[in-house]
């Protein structure tokens, strides 16, 4: 499921109950237990017998986990955290358990898309989980807490790069299937679309670095599930930061009820995504945007242009519309999502691009991947030219944006389209501040070349859409019919 008409009217309605019933003590838990069922309520059904709800139990398993390897060895205030967290893990016990009795309500009745496995199956599951938990938190306390964390964030990242290689998942799911007597031909990656799990894994890894810096502030238990699952930002982000989430979450005892102000600009965001997604790229999608077919019945270079145009600004409204849906939801609830999208395509240069589509994504890839990189790379002996290790640094987060949204040649190409722009913006820039300078006191001037270099940035970025939207060889064919080659 995604953010439709019904289930943003849950939403809203789960907002005014929340907001307008439950004193302050009580909101930070509703927010816990809303958005654990929450996660079950939005994942669609999935082929494999039970697949739908193992992997948003699994969800929590793994968020419960991380929190345990990251939590602050010998600290009062983490220890002073544990009466609470014991509710924490009931509350979710009942949520994983409550779901499972779901299996005995009739299809046309039951609030979910799907049907759970029996309870005694997910008892014994949940025990076996248990106690495979309880060996890992005995053996990583004889351990270094720094190398217990190194393997977290390795178990999350393979986690990942299976779930995101077309190869890997659909062994996955022939294994599956094979299991619950299902038909093994029929074994496709979407078998294992995991809803939420991309903002999962940067979330869990996020906190799981920050502890090692030492710069993750204690959170409880109940703190760190709900950061990691908050139902509105769970299918498309954005991706926030635990300690300015945590930061809100502890306000919430002071925030004011039904507030108006809030709730206006609560639902003036939200009308403002449902605008964006359901009316302006729900209309390009309607043969107004490039896709594989329309680009095989195109007749012109200019035709297909105008479909890049289309996509590019479909890929847009769409991302936006439903980054303003979650921060308008968000708001309800007291929480402000950070900014994800701020007018990307009125950027002048391909850094000021990135610093502004997807800004929690770039912000994240820049925070874990560039600055480490880059910071390795200048303690190496010999050390690399300062050019070498801009343009190593530049494409690698780049890379891992591309396969951030999976794992395949074609957004492999995506990843070092935009990371040797970078990399090129980067080396004209240094060379050029002192003549852009100059420019303040030629005013016509300025205004020519602001033009030309948004023109150029647009294009550039409209360009790298080919190879995120199309296989690789389509992607090839149809970059040179935009050009004249190829008719």
């Amino acid at each position: 499921m995604t953010f439709d008409l019904n289930s943003l009217l849950v939403f809203a309605l789960a907002a005014l109950l929340y907001a307008g019933l439950l004193s302050g003590r009580w909101r930070g838990w509703a927010l816990l237990l809303g958005s654990a069922i929450g996660i079950y309520w939005l994942q669609p059904n999935l082929a494999p017998r039970f697949a739908s709800y193992a992997l948003q139990t699994v969800t929590i398993a793994l968020t419960v986990l991380m929190w345990a390897l990251s939590r602050k060895r010998d600290d009062e205030t983490q220890q002073a955290t544990w009466h609470e967290d014991r509710h924490t893990l009931v509350i979710l016990l009942l949520v994983v358990f409550g779901v499972a009795l779901l299996r005995f309500v009739p299809p046309d009745y039951r609030p979910i898309p799907y049907r759970p496995p029996a309870p005694l199956t997910v008892g014994l599951a949940v025990g076996l989980v248990s106690l495979i938990f309880l060996g890992i938190a005995k053996l990583s306390e004889k351990a270094e807490q720094r190398k217990v964390l190194t393997g977290g964030i390795l178990f999350v990242v393979v986690l990942f790069v299976v779930l995101k290689t077309p190869l890997l998942t659909t062994a996955v799911s022939h294994l599956w299937r094979s299991l619950t007597n299902q038909d093994t031909a029929l074994a496709h990656p979407s078998d294992l679309a995991w809803l939420g799990f991309s903002y999962v894994a940067f979330r869990l890894i996020h906190t799981l670095r920050d502890r090692q810096t030492g710069i993750l502030p204690v959170l409880s238990l109940r703190e760190y599930v709900t950061y990691v699952i908050f139902a509105p930002a769970y299918i498309a982000g954005p991706i926030d930061r635990a300690e300015r989430f945590v930061k809100d979450l502890r306000a919430l005892p002071e925030m004011v009820g039904l507030d108006a102000t809030r709730f206006g600009a609560g639902g003036y965001r939200i009308a403002s995504g449902l605008f964006k997604k359901f009316v302006i790229a729900d209309l390009l999608a309607q043969g107004m945007s490039l896709s594989i077919t329309n680009a095989e019945q195109a007749t012109s270079p200019l035709a297909l242009w105008i479909l890049l145009y289309g996509y590019s600004l479909r890929l847009f409204f769409d991302f936006a519309g439903y980054t303003d849906i979650a921060i308008g939801l968000g708001i309800l609830f007291g929480i402000r999502l950070p900014e994800n999208f701020n007018r990307p395509y009125l950027r002048t240069n391909i850094t000021a691009f990135w610093q502004n589509w997807h800004a929690t994504l770039s912000s994240w890839a820049r925070f874990y991947v560039f600055t480490p990189l880059s910071r390795t790379l200048l303690r190496r002996k010999p050390r690399p030219s300062t050019t070498a290790i801009v343009f190593v640094s530049q494409t690698a987060t780049m890379l891992t944006i591309g396969l951030w949204h999976g794992v395949s040649w074609n957004y492999v190409v995506w990843g070092v389209w935009h990371g040797t722009a970078l990399f090129v913006h980067k080396q004209w820039s240094d060379r050029t501040r002192k003549w852009y300078r100059g420019l303040n006191n030629k005013p016509w001037q300025k205004r020519v070349w602001t033009l030309f270099s948004w023109f150029l940035t647009f294009n550039f970025v409209c360009l790298g859409w080919i190879w995120f939207l199309l296989p690789l060889e389509t992607a090839v064919t149809v970059f040179g019919k935009l050009f004249g080659i190829g008719w």
